[in-house]
Formats: structure tokens, C-alpha cells, sequence
């Protein structure tokens, strides 16, 4: 499948599930993987954009916590919905590694995410967080998207 970006939303959609799958089962990653390659039409969703978030992510779970946990206020890792943190850590993977994706997309997929999957409001909680990792990972982009 050509990488557009209704194939990445649909990646990422579908990433949200697997790495909420991940962190409530502690299953293994590649079995997980296979799962959905078995379980549903992949052919309109970009596969290796799909396989990179669900294989990396979890690999660099402490260095994306580090990116955006300083802007959890009044709340421990332990203490955000398993969503909303699969969202943050998926997101926070494509601002750190897909500088091919612009900082805003990341954000607006992100803040999407939240609204198809999380509890009510939790796509303000996870835009006022991805808001603020944007400038830090992304801090040329940022700057030039201001000027």
C-alpha cells in the first residue's frame, strides 16, 4: 500500500489498539503484529508505518515517557488511561523519529486518536501535552511554522 494519509491515519489507528493491547496483556509485540495482519484488511492501511510504531515504540518506552511526562501535571504514568498513554507514546514516537510528518499532523492525528478511543476529554488532555513536546523534539519546525 502507497504511504497517503488515509493509509497512515489507518496505521496509526490500528497502532493505538495494538500498543493499548501490548501494555494491558504484555503479550510479545510480533505476536500482536500478527494478529492484526490476520484479523483485518490491511490493504488500506500503511503496513510498514503500522509495524514500525508497534515494534519501536515499545522498544523506546523510556526515552518517550522522558519526552513528554514532564508535562503531566498532577499525575503519575500509572495514573493516565491506557489510551490516552498509547496515544502520547505513538505520538510522541512520530516527533521524536517521522520528521517526514509534520509536527502539526502529529498532533491533530494524536488529538484524534483521543476522540475515536479515549474517555471524554481526554484529546485536550493529550493536545496540551503534545502542544508542549512539539517545541522540545521539534524545535527548528516550530520556530519556522511561527516566523
Amino acid at each position: 500500500m502507497p504511504s497517503t494519509p488515509a493509509a497512515r491515519s489507518k496505521a496509526r489507528h490500528y497502532a493505538t489498539q495494538a500498543l493499548y493491547q501490548w501494555q494491558m496483556t504484555k503479550n510479545p509485540v510480533l505476536g500482536i503484529l500478527s494478529e492484526y495482519f490476520e484479523d483485518n484488511d490491511m490493504s488500506v492501511v500503511d503496513v510498514d508505518y503500522f509495524r514500525e510504531i508497534v515494534t519501536k515504540v515499545p522498544d523506546e518506552l523510556s526515552t518517550l515517557e522522558t519526552d513528554f511526562l514532564p508535562f503531566v501535571t498532577d499525575m503519575s504514568l500509572a495514573q493516565i488511561d491506557p489510551i490516552t498513554l498509547a496515544v502520547l507514546r505513538l505520538s510522541t514516537y512520530e516527533l521524536r523519529h517521522r520528521l517526514d510528518v509534520p509536527y502539526r499532523v502529529v498532533i491533530n492525528e494524536g488529538v484524534n486518536l483521543a476522540k475515536k478511543f479515549g474517555a471524554t476529554d481526554s484529546y485536550k488532555f493529550v493536545n496540551g501535552v503534545l502542544d508542549k513536546v512539539a517545541p522540545r523534539l521539534r524545535a527548528a519546525e516550530v520556530q519556522a511554522k511561527r516566523s
